[in-house]
């Protein structure tokens, strides 16, 4: 259980923490449940620091960035530290404000941070260069130590695969490539598509093998173009009748003919849902069972993952 939580009445801390952990199960694949996880969490202990920073992910995940920040705000006010200083300035690109989150990356808070944090505010500041149409001084924001290096860290398949995407938006599509190949070198974790933009550089195209348009495709065609047989006549009456028989004689062909019905393409499928137990969606969770320790924050991901 977090430290903070400790501050609260014990069965009170152990709802909370099962709310936050669930928060922290469903925000990559159902990042909408999670959502509703935290507004209870919130509910609950909205002075509580792990539980405002929970929320700002939570937020972030689907979208509300106005309302991530303002979560990311209070835990900051609450603790003090810098950590979430990138992803508020995500925020601010996510509101369309990327000029601010420009203006966040040279502020000294950038100093406080180790690392990881140091390299997520650079992958920030690129993506705010792009969004202000300044593809040129991405690549160059990009260009540092980090990128440099032969070390594989948590982050360098992100970096890599942002500076490969930031090549080739201004046309250097042999430098993307080879970036692009080193960002999946060093992608154990299938955090990026680095292999499927390879692939699409190289002209290499996936083709589902149940698609029904490819059944359609290989099905065989009628050999020298005969038209399809008719399946029955329509029986006609009076002058009708008398008229297309005097056709028939003349000219020995039939009027009917065949329909043709096109098939439907199937769709793409989605991915795993994650498994919420005994807790459901939009419903507070209190019990005696003992409660499983609150899950980390993650880190902002918008441009590589997301944060380029």
């Amino acid at each position: 259980m977090r430290q903070d939580l400790m501050s609260l009445p014990k069965t009170l801390a152990v709802d909370v923490a099962r709310n936050l952990v669930m928060v922290a199960k469903l925000l990559d694949e159902e990042p909408e449940q999670a959502y509703e996880y935290s507004r209870i969490a919130l509910r609950l202990a909205s002075r509580v620091a792990s539980v405002r920073e929970a929320a700002g992910f939570a937020a972030y995940g689907v979208g509300k960035y106005a309302e991530a920040l303002a979560e990311f705000r209070a835990a900051r006010r609450m603790t003090g530290s810098a950590e979430l200083w990138p992803v508020m300035a995500d925020c601010e690109r996510g509101m369309g404000r990327p000029e601010r989150a420009l203006a966040m990356a040279g502020e000294p808070e950038v100093q406080r941070l180790d690392k990881a944090g140091q390299v997520e505010m650079r992958l920030v500041a690129a993506g705010a260069r792009r969004d202000m149409g300044q593809p040129d001084a991405a690549v160059v924001t990009l260009q540092s130590p980090e990128l440099a290096s032969h070390s594989v860290q948590p982050w360098t398949a992100r970096l890599r695969y942002a500076y490969a995407d930031a090549l080739l938006a201004i046309g250097r599509e042999t430098e993307a490539r080879e970036w692009f190949a080193r960002a999946l070198e060093a992608d154990q974790g299938g955090t990026t598509d680095a292999s499927d933009r390879l692939a699409e550089l190289d002209g290499v195209e996936f083709v589902d093998a149940f698609d029904p348009d490819a059944e359609q495709a290989d099905e065989v065609e009628p050999a020298g173009g005969a038209e399809p047989e008719t399946v029955a006549e329509v029986p006609v009456s009076g002058t009708e009748s008398a008229a297309s028989g005097a056709d028939a004689g003349r000219d020995g062909e039939s009027g009917a003919e065949s329909e043709v019905v096109p098939g439907d393409r199937g769709g793409e499928p989605q991915g795993t849902r994650g498994d919420v137990g005994d807790v459901q969606a939009g419903q507070e969770v209190r019990g005696d069972q003992e409660a499983p320790e609150a899950a980390e924050s993650r880190g902002p991901a918008r441009d590589g993952e997301r944060e380029d």
